[in-house]
């Protein structure tokens, strides 16, 4: 995003969020075969919490050795197992691990922005959660209904419905992040019907910024 008063090199950047299971990786995919430019968040979570980065320190500090592997690695999931089951180890993590991630994310959008890049998408799972939505022009949803969203997960994750149901239920409800959105990819159904879905959005997105230009 380019703020008031910044002249040069005018980028758009739009959030890609969804929630848990809803196939946002799937969307970023396709869109990034149509030549669009990714910044994954969770990524850049991965960057910031690998031994000897500020934020490991404090995550360390907050929720001791047991989530730390052999090898000194943070263990990802019983990180994640610990803070979806805890609503305040949850805020904790998140205050370490939200500015680091924000900080960073910042700076590769400003390295895109330089170099002529005109749009962007900065996919974040919880993008309205977080209250980043001031980082973004406007916001792509990836939406599947509860249902779909449910079964999903318990086939990617491999775990028991009920262990399914605790992690969506620490995310705002998709329906209600539809109010949010400018543009929601339904992803309920096949895999190419979604991806034409996003190929048609795409299209639209350069004729905007087409006619924004001329």
């Amino acid at each position: 995003m380019v703020r008031d008063g910044e002249s040069e090199n005018i980028m758009k950047v739009i959030g890609l969020t969804g929630g848990i299971a809803s196939g946002k990786s799937f969307v970023a995919s396709v869109l990034e075969s149509c030549g669009a430019v990714i910044i994954d968040a969770d990524l850049l979570a991965r960057e910031v919490v690998a031994p000897g980065e500020p934020a490991y320190q404090a995550i360390v500090k907050a929720f001791g050795k047991r989530i730390v592997r052999s090898d000194g690695s943070l263990d990802r999931t019983a990180l994640g197992r610990l803070v979806f089951a805890d609503a305040a180890a949850r805020k904790i993590l998140e205050e370490i691990t939200h500015p680091h991630i924000a900080k960073r994310a910042a700076q590769r959008i400003e390295r895109e922005r330089v170099r002529g890049t005109p749009v962007l998408f900065y996919m974040v799972p919880l993008l309205i959660e977080a209250n980043l939505t001031t980082m973004v022009d406007e916001i792509w949803l990836v939406f599947v209904n509860r249902d779909v969203q449910l079964e999903r997960l318990v086939t990617r994750d491999a775990i028991p419905r009920e262990e399914a149901l605790r992690k969506m239920s620490a995310q705002m409800p998709l329906n209600e992040k539809t109010a949010y959105a400018d543009v929601i990819i339904d992803n309920s159904g096949l895999p190419e019907e979604t991806a034409h879905s996003v190929k048609i959005e795409w299209k639209r997105l350069l004729e905007r910024l087409s006619a924004a230009g001329s």
